[in-house]
């Protein structure tokens, strides 16, 4: 089908500077086993293409379901009548931007195809499992999701360069809710949509550890009903990487999207307070921080062959040593900015254009082991797995809740506590980090629902962070 659609997208072409056809079709599946009921299965299947056209230095792109040689010939006609209407009139010159012509394939491995299953065997695993969480009158709700989805893109240039992708996502998620006395508390086993998200097959629900699973949030959520709430006052967080993620996420992957700096979210999700002048000289962050932009990881969610403007993907150091290195900004953005960056241009569906986003955005390992970073905090907490978040327009003030914490006291872990929270200020916090963990506390994370752009997109992000020790945080607890 793709050698077809290639063969007749470039048949109807216009004859232009540049211009490019993005192929997309996913479909999806989300089964959900709530109380002991089996939910009504979500499907969605969705397929189309947007045709690009750079001519005269303008700019356009129109997006349609109508894949005939007829529809692509409508398609291209309509991009390359926008392009001409922004040449001249843009923010740059798009015609003095080398866009790239790769050729290659890239596909997930999967190693247990979910379709070995049926519908009705996933529902059965989903529920036998979700049936572990009634240990108790306390548990009030209680859930099990799977979703997976398949996703099939191709980016064709007129000009002969052709890239193929196949993509397998799966999420799944456990949860149990207790109630007693007005408290009411929360946990999960894969975060409330920020969590686990991986690419592959079956064999992930293995690496998720969701035989037990049930139990093991049903015990988790009636202890925290018993636990007293988190403190308040300036002390060490060791944060692991169930709430790590969340925290590369917001201060550090948003703030460092090029196209953000550029201004071009002001007007929605707002600026940032990275300015281009830090590149190569501003300490983000301790000496301990290294973060990598790593598309190429095996298995993690957001990993591809190429972005979504045929750029080849590959691992970049974004911040090293703690000094900032490049940003998050695509083939474009980098033209804009005179700036290097990497391959993230990316668009969460065919009728949606590409911009700069985040992908696989890593935090590397350290050398401490997770009794090391505990030992060495006098007076602190350990939080995990996040409930809430809030940060401001230019990606800096920020405010984080987690579902769990624990006390550290000389160098011990102690009670247990609910309703732990913190806040920080992007542009200093990662400068108190103190302390990265090894290779054994990381965690490869990720969220389908990372959001951007106008009008909105919601895309797949990876996280893969150690455990980490930050000094003199701000910590409070909930409502009493």
């Amino acid at each position: 089908m793709i050698e077809t659609l290639a063969r007749e997208f470039r048949a109807v072409a216009p004859a232009v500077d540049f211009c490019a056809l993005r192929f997309m079709e996913e479909t999806s599946e989300i089964l959900t086993v709530r109380q002991d009921v089996p939910e009504p299965p979500q499907l969605a299947t969705d397929r189309g293409a947007m045709v690009t056209v750079i001519d005269k230095g303008g700019l356009g792109y129109a997006a349609t379901s109508d894949l005939t040689p007829a529809g692509l010939r409508e398609a291209a006609m309509r991009a390359k009548r926008l392009a001409a209407l922004t040449a001249g009139r843009a923010v740059t010159d798009y015609g003095r931007i080398a866009m790239p012509r790769p050729a290659g394939r890239f596909a997930t491995a999967v190693a247990d195809d979910p379709a070995r299953l049926t519908r009705r065997e996933k529902v059965e695993l989903l529920a036998a499992e979700a049936r572990q969480c009634r240990i108790d009158p306390r548990i009030v709700d209680w859930e099990a999701n799977l979703w997976t989805t398949r996703t099939r893109a191709a980016y064709v240039t007129a000009d002969g360069g052709e890239v193929e992708q196949e993509f397998h996502f799966l999420v799944p998620n456990m949860s149990a809710t207790a109630h007693a006395d007005g408290i009411t508390q929360t946990r999960t086993h894969g975060g409330r949509g920020n969590g686990f998200c991986r690419q592959g097959g079956l064999e992930v629900l293995d690496a998720f550890g969701l035989a037990g699973s049930g139990r093991a949030v049903a015990e988790g959520a009636l202890e925290l009903l018993a636990a007293p709430n988190c403190p308040t006052g300036k002390m060490d967080v060791l944060l692991m990487p169930d709430q790590m993620m969340l925290q590369i996420h917001e201060s550090i992957g948003h703030p460092l999207e090029l196209d953000r700096i550029l201004g071009d979210e002001r007007n929605f999700a707002g600026t940032s307070f990275v300015t281009l002048d830090m590149f190569g000289t501003y300490r983000y962050g301790s000496e301990l921080l290294d973060v990598t932009f790593d598309p190429a990881r095996p298995g993690e969610y957001a990993s591809y062959g190429w972005d979504d403007d045929g750029l080849a993907a590959e691992r970049q150091f974004l911040i090293r040593r703690g000094i900032l290195e490049r940003p998050l900004g695509g083939a474009v953005s980098q033209a804009r900015a005179g700036i290097a960056g990497v391959a993230n241009t990316r668009s969460c569906a065919w009728n949606r254009p590409p911009i700069d986003r985040m992908a696989n955005l890593n935090i590397e390992p350290g050398a401490s082991s997770l009794e090391e970073l505990v030992a060495g905090i006098e007076h602190g907490v350990m939080m995990r797995t996040n409930v809430s978040w809030s940060i401001d327009d230019s990606r800096n003030k920020f405010q984080f809740g987690c579902e769990w914490g624990r006390m550290i006291r000389g160098g011990r872990l102690a009670e247990v506590v609910r309703n732990p929270n913190y806040r920080g200020i992007s542009a200093t916090f990662w400068r108190s980090l103190t302390g990265v963990g090894d290779a054994a506390t990381v965690e490869v994370l990720g969220t389908p629902f990372c959001g951007k752009g106008e009008p909105n997109q919601a895309i797949r992000v990876g996280h893969a962070s150690p455990a980490c020790r930050f000094a003199g945080v701000e910590v409070f607890g909930g409502a009493a």
